[in-house]
């Protein structure tokens, strides 16, 4: 396959890791709620899947079946640090920011105690096939356009569709608008907030196991995961809060976070090993001008959903 090509498919399918945790992010924020845990999130689906495939390993289950039970560990972990996020910020109202910088840190720590333990042999060299699927006989970055890439397409879509083309998807925005106008007409707040976070962290975490079990199919994978954590939280802004617009963002991030190491093969072009950090700071770069063009253009539905960060008090409204 041409190296360019190769370069592109690679980006695509490097970009879906993006698409999930950005995904999920955004559907929090719609609730009103910034999550800054996602990193962490990540980092325990990640654990989560690889862990259930640890433990289903000698059972001789159907490939179908390894598949969906390694996709359900991931979810439940991701959506176990969902609630206890949205416990402390929606029940007990503490600070968004603390609290998801809280959950950071701890997922991170406790997916490398994990993780550790288990063995790679066992929750990576069978299931990575099964995932691959169809292209998982190929050589090339073709390899990676599997099963949990083509899910994060399908999400990413019908999450669109689920908050700009239905009834739930606007009481979903109205939450994260205006919570007490919402409260008013009878949408329970805090259910909507429940859900949203906890199915947001559910999707994000899908990105973590991707990452580590599909892209990256490697045992040191999960040492670089938080990372992605973070810029995904930077894709929501050049996504403009739309799931839709993750597919085209998560593709460009890729571009850019996989350039240094396809530049450095080609042989016209000197790169030296204190250029690649800096190629690496593009995605970086990118957002920080998505950002300055969006606040120039100045429109609403280019701006986060007006109660974000701000905790919900009824006895005030």
């Amino acid at each position: 396959m041409n190296i360019w090509l190769n370069f592109l498919i690679d980006s695509l399918a490097f970009g879906a890791t993006f698409m999930y945790g950005s995904t999920g992010e955004i559907i929090t924020e719609k609730a009103g709620h910034l999550n800054l845990g996602i990193p962490g999130v990540m980092c325990m689906g990640g654990a989560g899947g690889c862990l259930v495939l640890n433990m289903v390993a000698q059972l001789n289950l159907p490939g179908f079946l390894v598949v969906i039970l390694g996709i359900l560990g991931s979810v439940s972990l991701a959506m176990l640090m969902g609630l206890i996020y949205s416990f402390l910020t929606v029940t007990l109202r503490a600070n968004q920011n603390v609290t998801g910088l809280a959950l950071t840190t701890f997922g991170a720590g406790l997916m490398k105690v994990i993780m550790s333990k288990l063995d790679a042999a066992v929750y990576l060299v069978g299931p990575k096939k099964l995932y691959r699927w169809p292209f998982a006989e190929r050589t090339d970055a073709l390899q990676c356009l599997g099963v949990l890439f083509f899910l994060a397409v399908i999400i990413a879509l019908y999450a669109s569709y689920f908050l700009f083309r239905t009834k739930k998807g606007l009481h979903l925005r109205s939450v994260g608008e205006s919570p007490a106008t919402a409260d008013a007409v009878g949408i329970n707040v805090s259910r909507y907030k429940y859900a949203a976070s906890c199915i947001g962290s559910g999707i994000a975490g899908l990105g973590g196991f991707y990452y580590i079990i599909d892209y990256m199919a490697s045992q040191e994978a999960y040492l670089s995961l938080e990372i992605f954590g973070w810029l995904s939280i930077a894709l929501v802004i050049f996504a403009l809060w739309r799931p839709h617009m993750t597919i085209i963002g998560s593709t460009i991030f890729g571009l850019l976070f996989s350039c240094s190491s396809y530049i450095a093969n080609i042989s016209w072009i000197d790169v030296t090993m204190a250029t690649k950090p800096l190629l690496k700071m593009l995605p970086y770069v990118f957002t920080i001008a998505v950002l300055i063009f969006t606040s120039i253009r100045n429109k609403r539905e280019n701006h986060p959903p007006a109660s974000l960060g701000m905790s919900y008090f009824r006895e005030e409204r």
